[in-house]
């Protein structure tokens, strides 16, 4: 499922709205990509049968941003760039972690 489906779909439920065929055309149209028909309808049927809500909570996504928050606070110190190097690329593959459990759960 392509992510823009998805975040249309997360999109209307945050804001409250109807998850449905028309609403998820029109995000994605909004968001310049012309939206395939197939998709929308197995996103539709799919979300059917999931509490969004109840989803949320148990997605890794969610609790990362708590996850990232530092043990302790250490003093202000020049760190070497092999450092920063793995401190990025550790992060780049949370996230990519996260992203796959949360596609994971829209199928």
């Amino acid at each position: 499922m392509a992510m823009e489906y998805v975040y249309a779909a997360l999109l209307l439920h945050k804001t409250g709205q109807k998850i449905d065929e028309d609403s998820i055309k029109n995000v994605v149209k909004a968001a310049g990509v012309e939206p395939d028909d197939v998709k929308v309808k197995a996103l539709v049927s799919a979300l059917a049968e999931i509490n969004i809500d109840e989803a949320l909570k148990s997605t890794p996504l969610v609790a990362a941003p708590s996850a990232a928050a530092p043990a302790e606070a250490k003093p202000a110190e020049a760190k070497p760039k092999e450092e920063k190097k793995e401190k990025e690329e550790e992060e780049k593959k949370g996230e990519e972690e996260a992203m796959a459990g949360l596609s994971a759960l829209f199928g």
